[in-house]
């Protein structure tokens, strides 16, 4: 008897978990993000900043399609979040470049002009969003050294 009752458990877990496979694979999102037009950092006269929000200077920009089933299903305005935080160094810097430098990032969400810290997370809804990012280096104390610069931002949806 004892045997019998083990075997119906089992057969009766099986039939809940083949039900509850199915409904795991609905509440799996994506959030995809297009990069868009890489952003131009310039100095400012002191050569002590870098930034893509100085004169001559350009935001990058991405694409962010989120999608979710269960917060269509729920009707949830903010099921992914979205942010930009700042790098710890360059990706490609002359000799001394990255010493005594802090970095900063701020970015924007569908044409807003309001600024979020990069490390901000943001709720978006379902759906597209445009996203403009900014960043900022400073060296303190010194200027940059010439030579060419390179900085990455990653924008995370989560």
């Amino acid at each position: 008897m004892a045997r019998s009752g083990n075997r119906s458990a089992l057969l009766a877990a099986a039939a809940l978990a083949g039900f509850c496979l199915p409904a795991q694979a609905a509440i799996i999102g994506t959030c995809t993000i297009m990069i868009g037009a890489s952003g131009t950092m310039k100095s400012n006269p002191a050569i002590n900043i870098f930034g893509s929000k100085q004169a001559g200077g350009s935001s990058a920009g991405a694409t962010i399609t989120a999608n979710s089933l269960l917060c269509t299903i729920l009707n949830l305005l903010d099921c992914y979040s979205v942010s930009a935080p700042a790098p710890i160094a360059f990706t490609s810097a002359p000799s001394g470049g990255d010493t005594n430098v802090t970095f900063d990032t701020v970015f924007r969400l569908d044409g807003s002009g309001v600024d979020i810290p990069g490390s901000s997370p943001q709720r978006v809804t379902n759906g597209t969003h445009t996203i403009q990012v900014d960043l900022t280096a400073t060296k303190s104390p010194g200027i940059f050294p010439a030579g060419n610069y390179q900085g990455m931002v990653t924008v995370r949806c989560e």
